[in-house]
């Protein structure tokens, strides 16, 4: 029988971008800023794309939480071939301290509604990095996880998936429903055509709340001060390895 993916899409500032913390270290810039689907993202919406291209899936249901700028992310997930989106909108103050767990809690919440048999997530969002989500969505429903995909095989209501590490790879087995995090290998995202885009605007977007899903955002977390990294000093010439140690021993470094 065909299992039902419930895939995550982030609005995330665009990855060509040069961040700009805000003057008052408050946060970053994001007005008039590019903005797009979060990299991880899409090659999670790949993968659930090439599942059902491959009748193991029947259905693909895209999900974001935050403004309603993220109904644009969900339309270019629409128009890369996921069936319905959900948008759990998120907005002002909560959205701007809108945590991983809080998502975590979300998602979850929205897979238990969906009754989905997989969860897909990209396994970090390019903004904070937090490589949280998937491992916390896992953890809220009891499902079992394979993190950091480079290959997801699934038949049988079993998920085989050859995971990144440290050492080079290993092959996870885990029971359906389970949540799964893509890795950059995992495959190569397609891009949407016209027809696709069109088709994309007429698919249905359901609209909800995190009340409506009885999910208490709240921050646990309050970031006091954002900081952008030092700058790189120039280099210099030594004309031997005696300068060289010389230079080193001044600065203290041995």
């Amino acid at each position: 029988m065909a299992i039902r993916i419930l895939v995550g899409v982030k609005r995330a500032i665009d990855y060509a971008v040069k961040v700009q913390v805000k003057t008052d270290k408050s946060g970053v810039v994001t007005e008039g800023v590019k903005h797009s689907m979060n990299p991880f993202d899409e090659i999670a919406v790949e993968e659930a794309i090439r599942l059902k291209e491959k009748k193991v899936a029947q259905e693909v249901i895209a999900l974001s939480c935050g403004p309603a700028q993220c109904q644009e992310t969900l339309r270019t997930a629409l128009a890369l071939g996921a069936d319905r989106a959900i948008h759990v909108e998120v907005t002002g103050k909560d959205y701007e301290m809108l945590q991983p767990l809080a998502i975590s809690k979300l998602i979850a919440a929205v897979a238990k509604k969906e009754n989905v048999d997989l969860v897909l997530l990209g396994k970090l969002a390019i903004d904070d990095d937090s490589n949280q989500t998937g491992q916390m969505v896992a953890g809220l429903l009891s499902w079992p996880q394979a993190v950091f995909a480079s290959k997801v095989d699934i038949k049988d209501k079993t998920a085989e998936v050859m995971r990144e590490i440290d050492g080079g790879s290993e092959t996870l087995r885990v029971k359906l429903p389970a949540v799964i995090t893509s890795d950059l290998r995992l495959n190569q995202p397609r891009f949407a055509n016209l027809p696709s885009i069109q088709k994309a605007k007429k698919k249905p977007m359901a609209k909800m709340s995190p009340k409506d899903l009885g999910v208490d955002i709240k921050p646990h977390q309050e970031y006091l001060s954002y900081e952008e990294p030092p700058k790189r000093q120039g280099g210099g010439r030594v004309a031997n390895v005696d300068e060289l140690i010389s230079k080193l021993k001044e600065k203290g470094l041995i």
